[in-house]
């Protein structure tokens, strides 16, 4: 006798399923991004005293959740609005002095030093990004070969249109002699046919 294995599914994945997993448009995940690191550069400010470490830290998996919450169609905006957010969310932070151009010149001056933290988590953002878009094609490339070969599901294939099948099965009725009208077979038999 054969035994069959059973394989199990590995604690971590299970762990990993009871995450919420929303799929944010494009924008929405802009916005995900920006209000998170506005609360958390706040939170930083306060509990922190500004700390450009903590911030960078938690930047990053800010990153991969907006690239990983953002829907398939706009997978391409993930790599685009994770520097946006770090930039306003460096704002409370960047402790610019009194007026508007201390406070431009101070966020200036802070993505300038930060900037390897914008790069490590745009590069993140971008990678999963990636990644998520070769596994859609992929599995789009699967499914036309499937379709072509007839191998999907009944429930899947398109059904014949109305009209074709009713064409259709005008063809097959057979037409008695005589019985074509002016738009029947005789009409079609009796016009000359052009060179």
């Amino acid at each position: 006798m054969y035994r069959v294995r059973v394989r199990g599914v590995p604690p971590v994945v299970l762990a990993l399923r009871r995450f919420p997993n929303p799929r944010l448009t494009g924008i929405g995940a802009g916005l995900f991004a920006a209000l998170t690191m506005f609360v958390l550069a706040c939170v930083d400010r306060l509990l922190f005293d500004s700390s450009e470490l903590v911030y960078g830290l938690l930047f990053l998996p800010v990153s991969a959740l907006t690239a990983l919450w953002v829907r398939p169609a706009d997978l391409v905006t993930a790599p685009i609005s994770v520097p946006i957010a770090f930039a306003v969310g460096v704002f409370p932070i960047s402790g610019g002095s009194e007026g508007l151009g201390g406070q431009i010149m101070g966020l200036v001056t802070a993505l300038a030093v930060h900037a390897g933290w914008l790069y490590g988590g745009t590069l993140i953002a971008g990678l999963i990004a990636s990644v998520r878009k070769v596994r859609q094609m992929r599995a789009r490339r699967q499914y036309v070969l499937a379709q072509e070969r007839g191998g999907a599901p009944a429930s899947e294939r398109a059904p014949r249109p109305a009209a074709a099948s009713a064409s259709a099965s005008a063809a097959a009725k057979p037409v008695r002699a005589g019985a074509g009208g002016a738009g029947g077979a005789g009409a079609a038999a009796r016009r000359p046919q052009r060179p």
